[in-house]
């Protein structure tokens, strides 16, 4: 039952034109690059992108070339494969989800446009953009505010379940700062918190949760990361088969099985990116382009798996969900 959606987005406008031509207005080919760690062509994200830029025109094989690289978890080639979209003379380079793309593509090139879309990571904090309003140089895009986000999902641990005293934390070497998020809010909301860092691929999650103490197994809050939405339906079996509540960043999380999530539309953060593609397309500088953070957020609940945990979510709670799957 779809309740309401909304993607708000700030910024604000800013410097001079792009020098470069604009493609869409010419009868050449537009190649767009993107590098991905473990997500397959087909995966929601790239598909969403395809999606957008069909409908703003752009259809692959006419005036659209995609160059894309997948990694097979190999995050040290990051470099390597970004290096080698400049070789294939792509336009703009695409740098989707972590940190380590975006580094790779700045290293990479200084002369083509780089849509950032920044899912776990602050790239202000991290010195890649020195304003929101009033990029410079070849970056804009999008970033997703992740660390206020973990602390949100901590305390709805505590509105959903509030007799509920211990959780246990579920986060690897891309969401760490997330963690350390989450463990204040926990402190906040006077809830025992648990971390486990997940470290090596395939992630063991029947290994890490008998890392936390027998109470903390109830609940487990999932930080943000690539490699938990690549194992969204795992996780979601992993948590109904040990009868946990799991709280996470996205909906297709939820939408595979799990409780409940907190977070931007991430479909819609994707169309969006392509949005910023089509613009630089047609003669816009990327400092022309404010870089953009949701400040709407969706609540979605799954009540199949609250059912299936022999759980009640609050009416307070359900209330104020944009969407609850039934």
């Amino acid at each position: 039952m779809r309740r309401r959606s909304a993607l708000g987005l700030i910024g604000a406008a800013a410097a001079p034109m792009w020098t470069q031509r604009a493609l869409a207005q010419s009868s050449r080919i537009l190649r767009v690059g993107l590098v991905s760690s473990t997500n397959p062509r087909s995966a929601p994200q790239y598909a969403a992108i395809d999606q957008r830029l069909a409908e703003l025109g752009y259809n692959e094989g006419q005036n659209l070339a995609v160059e894309f690289i997948l990694l097979h978890g190999d995050v040290e080639r990051y470099r390597e494969a970004m290096d080698e979209l400049v070789r294939r003379k792509i336009d703009i380079i695409i740098a989707f989800g972590q940190e380590r793309a975006l580094k790779a593509a700045i290293e990479a090139t200084t002369a083509i446009p780089i849509v950032m879309v920044a899912l776990d990571y602050d790239p202000l904090a991290l010195g890649y953009a020195t304003s929101l309003s009033r990029p410079t140089g070849n970056l804009t895009g999008l970033y997703v505010q992740q660390i206020e986000l973990a602390a949100k999902r901590v305390q709805l641990v505590r509105e959903a379940f509030p007799e509920r005293k211990a959780a246990t934390a579920f986060w690897d070497a891309a969401s760490a700062d997330q963690w350390r998020a989450a463990q204040v809010a926990a402190l906040e909301q006077s809830l025992s918190l648990v971390g486990v860092e997940l470290r090596e691929r395939p992630y063991d999650y029947d290994t890490a949760l008998s890392l936390a103490p027998m109470d903390h197994r109830g609940v487990v809050v999932v930080m943000n990361a690539p490699s938990f939405f690549i194992d969204r339906e795992r996780l979601a079996q992993f948590a109904l088969r040990h009868r946990i509540a799991s709280f996470v960043a996205w909906r297709e999380l939820v939408a595979a099985g799990g409780l409940i999530s907190y977070g931007p539309n991430f479909v819609r953060i994707a169309r969006r990116a392509a949005e910023f593609v089509d613009r630089i397309a047609r003669g816009a500088s990327p400092s022309d382009l404010p870089i953009e953070r949701p400040v709407t957020f969706e609540l979605v609940i799954n009540l199949q798996t609250a059912r299936a945990l022999n759980l009640t979510i609050p009416p307070t709670l359900l209330a104020r969900a944009d969407e609850v799957i039934e």
